[in-house]
């Protein structure tokens, strides 16, 4: 009912009318407005352009090469601490090399020493071994001494107890 009603209003407002109320509806006239538009928004790009996206664009050229140029630097630094890398090797490689030889001649020198303490040591005791030998000689013929002496008492006391005096 209700969209019969607004087509008999429609139908019943005259086209003359309809055209004056489309026009007051219309967003903007096409006669002077379009090039006033067209105009000004030209003018806005070219001003945007000149004052924000030139200097933001260069901006960000600058930025892009300093950053190239960073990362440049970086590699090249990267091959300088590559080869300080390379040498710090070959410094640690001498070293371990010295420290080796070093150890190896403190071993040698130690063993040596001991060697000789050894040696000596084996002298003193070949020494005092002889001396307690000839000791032991010296007693041995001492007691052989008076073993023979005792014999000597003995058997002529032996002698003179089985052998009737005559």
């Amino acid at each position: 009912m209700a969209t019969a009603m607004m087509a008999a209003a429609t139908t019943s407002v005259p086209l003359p009318a309809l055209a004056v109320e489309m026009e007051k509806a219309a967003l903007f006239d096409f006669n002077l407005t379009l090039p006033a538009i067209t105009i000004e928004f030209l003018l806005l790009m070219v001003a945007l352009d000149k004052l924000y996206f030139s200097p933001l664009g260069k901006f960000m050229d600058e930025r892009d090469a300093k950053i190239r140029a960073e990362l440049g630097g970086v590699k090249d630094a990267s091959e300088e601490v590559r080869q300080l890398e390379e040498q710090a090797q070959a410094i640690l490689k001498a070293a371990r090399a010295e420290i080796a030889a070093a150890l190896n001649k403190m071993k040698k020198e130690t063993t040596t020493e001991l060697e000789a303490k050894l040696d000596e040591g084996r002298r003193r005791v070949e020494a005092e071994l002889v001396e307690a030998l000839a000791s032991l000689e010296g007693q041995k013929e001492e007691a052989i001494k008076a073993l023979d002496a005792q014999i000597v008492s003995l058997s002529d006391e032996i002698v003179k107890k089985v052998l009737p005096s005559a």
